[in-house]
């Protein structure tokens, strides 16, 4: 039976929102890590893959979308949507620009569009100018990211030189005049050679009219929002909303890993370290015996109760940092010894296990070799919930440096827990 959706994500806790919103919306949907794991998947509407996408090169981009969309159409998946955050982090060279027109290739699709608006967060797009609240993307607190700083709001602009097509404007007021009349604007578009469209939604009946309009599009592209309204069109109208709020139990140690240094993190780490101890990893210091003393750290408090390691740092640490390092190279070491940590602490017996952070969470799940999970239906925890089988049973809550209260550690923690005093039993 075919899929009639598969979306690839260029993070994991990105993936991990799609999926939990399709969950919410009562589509099943796992989120797998690879193009070779679509093979194992079954009993589904929809499948994430969810991959580190947005910052390595463009060619590298170009060719692991190529190769998951080809993987896709491979097992009959109808609609392939390509998904970034809601802000639109990229750089002037890609990797959203680069990875529409791949998966335009590989389809054979004639129009593509960017649809980055999720109006339940207060990200909106008004005459292809991306707004956070009531600040333009440019004003908001993106201007300001370590890694993707996002300085202007015109979308059009933003993707000008990541992309060999032109990109044109599906306007509120182009939307709003009916159905039949917007696909005859894109229609003649296309007819006129610009096949790409930044599209405004300013609310969520703007993102129902979008996905009444691409219903049908080999491939789309977007934030969040969209794969659920797109779900809507094919689910009939009194299919139940999904619930799986409790997923399997997984018994053992509990911790977190952050590597995201936005300011809700660095709140959670300073209140989760009220409580409990954090291990904060210095990235300028040597890596002379680093992991032994995380190891030997980890084994005097883990049996204690929840512990956390972190590479988070306010503004000035991350300064210091790519300072001494540059900026890939801090970027990478903290990747690579936050994997590091995650597996050490899966062989002190953490079996529930919060992590911050798209980029750490994606280190984790690679260095922790897991393949699929299953994803719960998007609640209060943002969409981060999930549970894999492998390497042996370990619940998971991923999350976006951005999101959560200051208490989020503790009740991601607590809800992991739930399962095993419910038995496991999935609700």
């Amino acid at each position: 039976m075919a899929l009639e959706l598969g979306v690839i994500a260029d993070d994991l806790t990105g993936g991990m929102m799609v999926a939990s919103l399709l969950e919410r919306e009562g589509v099943r949907c796992p989120l797998v890590t690879s193009a070779e794991a679509l093979g194992d998947v079954d009993g589904c509407d929809a499948v994430v893959v969810g991959k580190k996408l947005r910052l390595i090169p463009a060619s590298d981009a170009r060719a692991e979308v190529s190769a998951i969309g080809s993987a896709l159409k491979a097992i009959d998946v109808k609609r392939i949507y390509y998904k970034y955050c809601a802000t639109f982090d990229c750089t002037d060279e890609g990797n959203i620009g680069p990875a529409a027109e791949a998966l335009l290739a590989v389809t054979g699709g004639d129009r593509v569009i960017f649809a980055p608006a999720f109006p339940e967060y207060s990200v909106t797009v008004f005459q292809g100018r991306l707004f956070v609240g009531d600040r333009l993307l440019s004003e908001s607190f993106k201007q300001y990211d370590p890694v993707t700083p996002m300085t202007n709001a015109n979308l059009m602009q933003v993707l000008k030189p990541q992309m060999t097509e032109p990109v044109g404007l599906i306007s509120h007021r182009v939307l709003h005049r009916g159905l039949k009349a917007a696909r005859e604007y894109v229609d003649a578009q296309v007819a006129s050679g610009t096949r790409a469209f930044v599209i405004d939604s300013v609310d969520d009946d703007d993102v129902t009219r979008v996905a009444e309009l691409v219903d049908d599009w080999d491939v789309t592209t977007g934030g969040d929002a969209l794969p659920g309204f797109l779900a809507r069109q094919w689910l009939p109208a009194d299919h139940p909303p999904g619930d799986r709020t409790v997923l399997p139990a997984a018994p053992g140690h509990e911790a977190v890993i952050a590597g995201s240094c936005a300011p809700p993190t660095l709140r959670q780490l300073d209140h989760f370290e009220t409580r409990y101890p954090v291990f904060r990893i210095d990235l300028t210091r040597t890596n002379d015996g680093l992991l032994d003393q995380i190891r030997s750290w980890a084994k005097g408090h883990v049996p204690q109760g929840p512990v956390a390691v972190c590479t988070s740092a306010d503004v000035a640490g991350v300064e210091r940092a790519q300072e001494a390092l540059g900026k890939d190279g801090a970027a990478a070491r903290a990747d690579s010894l936050l994997g590091d940590a995650a597996k050490i602490l899966y062989e002190l017996g953490v079996r529930k296990l919060v992590v911050a952070g798209g980029e750490t969470s994606g280190q984790v799940f690679g260095a922790l070799g897991i393949r699929q999970v299953e994803v719960g239906s998007f609640d209060d925890l943002s969409g981060g919930y999930c549970f894999s089988q492998t390497p042996g049973p370990l619940a998971l809550v991923v999350k976006a440096g951005g999101l959560g209260n200051a208490t989020f550690f503790e009740y991601a923690l607590e809800r992991m827990r739930r399962s095993e005093h419910l038995g496991g039993v999935q609700k």
